[in-house]
């Protein structure tokens, strides 16, 4: 882990980051600091970042309303029954031959 320091507001937050993600958190930050921004100045921190928050939650609301919902994977096509009936024809027949040679009486 390390840590990354996001700027958002005009002010530092040091945050922990997995190692290897730390540019990402740094994209993410980037992402806050653009809405909080947008909010305009004048408003304590807290509703800063809360509506900061609000932005980005109802534009990935409005991303998962406009994708179309997800379609289920076409399962594999079945075995053709009549391979699938040849597969149990031979089966019975090793099981048929076991049983024949379980009921041989022993030499």
């Amino acid at each position: 882990m390390s840590n990354v320091t996001l700027t958002i507001g005009g002010r530092p937050y040091t945050v922990s980051a997995p190692d290897g993600e730390e540019s990402h958190i740094e994209m993410l930050g980037r992402m806050v600091a653009d809405r909080v921004t947008k909010t305009g100045a004048g408003q304590s921190e807290t509703r800063m970042l809360l509506f900061a928050a609000l932005m980005l939650a109802d534009e990935l609301h409005e991303l998962h309303r406009r994708m179309p919902p997800p379609q289920e994977e076409a399962a594999e096509p079945a075995q053709p029954a009549a391979e699938v009936l040849a597969r149990i024809e031979t089966l019975a027949a090793r099981v048929e031959k076991l049983a024949a040679h379980l009921e041989e009486p022993a030499t």
